[in-house]
């Protein structure tokens, strides 16, 4: 059984716990996208700026002795991008507006991280 379908779950959780969450995906670290619901963004180019992203910032926290990468946060005058490590292969990818309380897409976002992780770095079944 894949687990594409759990994932997508957890996105749409995700659109249903934040308000003004606009969408999200979930990518290898490698910039393959796994799942999406990002209704009006290409997930394909979102997840190769993801991973360049995260590459830089693995960089900067491992550079200035800040461990390993957990999660970074862009705002743009239109919103906000946030990536979170999600286990040991994968990053998810969230887009809100720039109303969206910032707290509560992290609170979020980190458990949605975490159960993400979990699948996707769980062996798989035969």
């Amino acid at each position: 059984m894949t687990i594409e379908p759990r994932i997508r779950e957890e996105l749409h959780t995700l659109r249903h716990q934040v308000r003004h969450f606009q969408g999200g995906m979930v990518a290898s670290v490698d910039g393959m996208v796994i799942a999406h619901d990002l209704p009006d963004i290409e997930p394909d180019g979102l997840a190769a700026l993801t991973a360049a992203a995260i590459g830089v910032a693995q960089r900067l926290t491992e550079a200035t002795g800040q461990g390993a990468f957990e999660e970074s946060l862009t705002r743009g005058a239109s919103g906000y991008i946030a990536a979170y490590s999600a286990g040991r292969r994968a990053v998810l990818t969230a887009v809100a507006s720039p109303a969206t309380n910032v707290g509560r897409l992290h609170f979020q976002a980190r458990k949605a991280a975490e159960r993400i992780g979990a699948l996707v770095d769980a062996p798989a079944r035969r």
